[in-house]
């Protein structure tokens, strides 16, 4: 991992509230696809899940076996104060690199585009190592490029096509309809079926 990036850096960003990717809100996007259709006893993970208000929402509504990764405390302690009733050993602190489980669901919001573009890669293959024969990697993506250095780090559908691809079947990439204003129009909804190797 780039020390650029590393535990201080987003430790650092959630203390000075310098948090710009987060919307303050669960993402419909993700919520709604989950409620329709994801069986509440699905195991999911969110990764790289700051704030994690689509942990919150989905559990809110039944979902009651959600992990929630982040290399940082501080969001996930903001977690557990809004949700007390989240069970504490779903709430996990380490690297994704060194997350060990299986999941029937992992959900992608801003995680991806935190990280440094040569981990791509290795992003896909640990996805594929997390989840369970037939499992699902979802969520929102990037459609653009930026002009300034990351993160975050934009991307394309063909760039994500040539990553996913060894791992993966996709099975929708569009141009998400339920973005939030400021991002209409920038973002995919992807899915991709784990491909057994």
């Amino acid at each position: 991992m780039d020390t650029r990036l590393d535990k201080s850096f987003w430790n650092e960003r959630y203390r000075m509230g310098d948090t710009g990717w987060d919307i303050g809100s669960a993402s419909p996007a993700i919520t709604e696809f989950v409620k329709e259709y994801i069986p509440k006893e699905a195991r999911i993970l969110i990764p790289g899940a700051g704030n994690a208000w689509e942990a919150e929402a989905l559990f809110r509504a039944g979902y009651s076996d959600i992990t929630v990764l982040d290399i940082s405390e501080e969001p996930l302690q903001n977690l557990q104060k809004r949700v007390p009733d989240l069970p504490a050993e779903k709430l996990v602190c380490g690297d994704f690199f060194n997350h060990e489980g299986e999941y029937d669901l992992v959900l992608e919001q801003t995680f991806f585009c935190a990280l440094e573009p040569r981990l791509r890669g290795e992003y896909a293959r640990k996805m594929h190592e997390l989840l369970a024969e037939n499992g699902l990697l979802a969520g929102l993506w990037f459609a653009v490029e930026f002009e300034k250095e990351g993160p975050p780090f934009g991307g394309s559908l063909p760039e994500y096509e040539r990553c996913f691809e060894p791992w993966f079947h996709c099975e929708e990439a569009a141009i998400s309809q339920k973005s939030i204003k400021p991002r209409a129009g920038r973002e995919l909804f992807m899915r991709w079926r784990r491909k057994i190797r």
